[in-house]
């Protein structure tokens, strides 16, 4: 299994940047999608999250209104829309693919290995 974060870089406060997170080796559209975010000294955030048919989105309060998370389950790819960017916004960001389990699988957890993002002026 491989997720493939890209799409971040510097950007100045206010501005926007999409990242993308291309899975592979898994059943993509079985799998619920969230991206996280680790910022210098700080605990692991939680950003946003869509379900396995992309159904239903929730967010962060922090990027609520600005970040929208989406999912392209065709091409194995979810996104993350970041807008109206902030200094406090500089993290790295990770994709996770979180299966929730059955019946007949167990749970299953996978990560990426990020993409920086820097908001600064």
């Amino acid at each position: 299994v491989q997720l493939v974060e890209s799409g971040g870089g510097k950007v100045q406060p206010g501005g926007s940047l999409r990242l993308s997170c291309a899975a592979s080796g898994l059943s993509f559209s079985s799998y619920e999608m969230r991206w996280y975010r680790r910022a210098p000294g700080k605990e692991r955030e939680w950003v946003a999250h869509i379900t396995s048919a992309g159904d239903s989105t929730h967010y962060a309060d922090s990027v609520k209104g600005r970040f929208t998370i989406s999912r392209d389950n065709a091409k194995n790819t979810v996104y993350l829309q970041m807008n109206s960017l902030k200094p406090e916004d500089t993290a790295g960001y990770y994709c996770n693919a979180f299966y929730p389990g059955s019946n007949l699988r167990p749970p299953r957890d996978y990560w990426g290995q990020g993409t920086q993002v820097t908001v600064s002026s």
